[in-house]
């Protein structure tokens, strides 16, 4: 009887080997390591075909340059922070001022000294940027 047991009990061992390694074999498969490997989701930019509906514009439509200078500019135009001209200071923007537009338009597209081009934004259109400077130079004569 004992014979029988120890029998058993190695045919057991064995199926659970065969077994065992069947499963391996499954999960090494070329089709099982591509499944995990495989990205699970896709970067679609703005501009490209993505195969699917284009996003919805905002709500609302375009923005006024009062309402992207108040998004953009106003953390350091309305608190002089970093050296920003103060919007309305007349004194500290004349000089900037005379320099002229395009010169201003440069600067806020590109960046001068501390600010950022495009103020930190780069969402903003280069449009965009000269309507906020053409707000503020109206502001802050």
């Amino acid at each position: 009887m004992k014979r029988s047991g120890i029998i058993a009990g190695v045919m057991g061992v064995l199926a659970g080997a065969v077994l065992s390694t069947s499963v391996q074999a499954a999960a090494m498969s070329k089709e099982a390591i591509a499944e995990r490997l495989a990205p699970v989701g896709d970067v679609c930019l703005q501009g490209q075909d993505c195969g699917g509906a284009a996003p919805a514009p905002a709500a609302g439509g375009a923005k006024s340059p009062a309402d992207l200078y108040s998004a953009s500019c106003s953390a350091c135009h309305n608190t002089g922070a970093a050296g920003a001209p103060k919007k309305g200071d007349a004194g500290a923007w004349a000089p900037r001022i005379s320099k002229g537009m395009d010169t201003l338009y440069s600067h806020a597209l590109n960046g001068f000294n501390a600010m950022p081009a495009k103020g930190g934004n780069p969402s903003l259109s280069d449009d965009d940027v000269k309507s906020i400077v053409d707000y503020i130079v109206e502001n802050s004569k």
